[in-house]
């Protein structure tokens, strides 16, 4: 109980100070909603979209006659949960929101039934008819697995039973639009809720970004490229990655660079090993158990550690992310981002690994953004 309490008064305190950093350096009117300024009085308009509001009209929810609880309320009628979801077909792509702004995206909740990499999150701003958010739902809520991992972190929180959250802010000046497609053979059932506020947005706001790529299997003696071609003016915020080992051994000796505004052959930012980026040291192991240790902070974790059952599930995969809140990696021109995969062979040299590695990276910045590589085919994306 008292480690309990330690805990939360820490995370308190760490809540407190961020907040007050975040007040300070708040730009929205109404927007940037923090401990430090949460008694400030704002004109900004809190509306939500959901199967219960599709357009997040004021005064429009709970109106369905007709929805996917229509049967369950056919004594009740009316106002009585008609419409809480929705269901998306065979490779067919649903609107969750469509918004006219300007405000921001400030929590989006979803639970969603299926394979989770085959459901594709995308979202539009300002009219544009190129996402700057392309990812599997799963991975996009760093449940890149498929499987429930409980992530508890100030931008994506991951709940019982399966419950899928993020409060990355995502401000737009004209339009915000949000789909999902279906990329899988069986219809999904999809419970939402997209948050947002309605408010002027200052001329500093850049547009959030999040895109997915995988290597699998990584070839041999190369990096597993995260981030790059990505133009304009802006800071990375964050990374997930599923990682799945396909060697005996400890598998992340690989540094993550960072190349900026024109670094060529070496980065300006290189870490010194996988589990140091994420905040980790020593294989994450737990010296008593001898075992791999999981854990999920506000800015950094190791959430989920897929083990071997001895059966056909024979390979370790991981999930781990890392938040640049406090931190974010600031670029004017250009940002490339990679990561090695690297173990150890038997007389203690490096060992390049050709492991199976799928990553999200999230950024802020100006638009246009630069084309999207193309979204891997059903079958690569898949996960067994």
């Amino acid at each position: 109980m008292k480690k309990l309490v330690l805990f939360v008064s820490i995370f308190a305190l760490v809540n407190l100070l961020t907040s007050d950093l975040l007040a300070q350096e708040s730009t929205f009117n109404g927007l940037n909603i923090s401990l430090g300024n949460l008694s400030r009085l704002s004109h900004a308009k809190t509306r939500s979209i959901s199967a219960e509001n599709f357009t997040g009209e004021k005064g429009r929810g709970g109106m369905a006659t007709e929805g996917t609880g229509a049967n369950a309320a056919r004594d009740l009628g009316q106002g009585w949960k008609v419409s809480p979801s929705i269901r998306i077909e065979p490779k067919q792509t649903f609107t969750l929101a469509e918004i006219e702004g300007p405000g921001a995206i400030q929590h989006i909740w979803m639970t969603i039934t299926g394979h989770w990499r085959f459901s594709i999150l995308r979202i539009y701003w300002d009219g544009e008819t190129e996402p700057s958010v392309e990812v599997p739902a799963g991975d996009f809520f760093a449940c890149g697995w498929g499987i429930y991992a409980q992530v508890s972190s100030l931008a994506v929180c991951v709940n019982p039973g399966s419950a899928l959250n993020c409060y990355w802010e995502m401000p737009f000046r004209k339009s915000c639009k949000i789909t999902v497609e279906n990329l899988d053979n069986n219809r999904i059932t999809l419970y939402y809720q997209v948050d947002y506020t309605l408010t002027d947005v200052t001329e500093d706001a850049a547009y959030f970004h999040a895109q997915f790529r995988r290597s699998n299997p990584l070839s041999y003696k190369t990096v597993h490229t995260l981030l790059d071609g990505v133009k304009g003016w802006g800071h990375y915020v964050g990374t997930y990655i599923a990682w799945g080992v396909n060697n005996n051994g400890w598998w992340g000796e690989g540094e993550i660079k960072f190349f900026l505004d024109g670094d060529n052959k070496f980065p300006t930012i290189c870490g010194t090993g996988t589990e140091d980026y994420f905040c980790g040291s020593y294989n994450f192991e737990n010296r008593e158990t001898r075992r791999y240790q999981e854990y999920t902070t506000p800015y950094a974790g190791l959430p989920q550690v897929i083990r071997p059952d001895g059966l056909y599930s024979s390979q370790q995969r991981f999930g781990l992310y890392r938040w640049h809140i406090m931190d974010p990696i600031r670029f004017e021109k250009d940002l490339r981002v990679t990561i090695q995969a690297l173990g150890w062979r038997n007389d203690r040299r490096y060992l390049p690994l050709q492991d199976d590695i799928s990553s999200v990276s999230f950024w802020y910045q100006t638009e246009p953004h630069a084309p999207f590589p193309g979204l891997p085919e059903k079958d690569y994306l898949e996960i067994q």
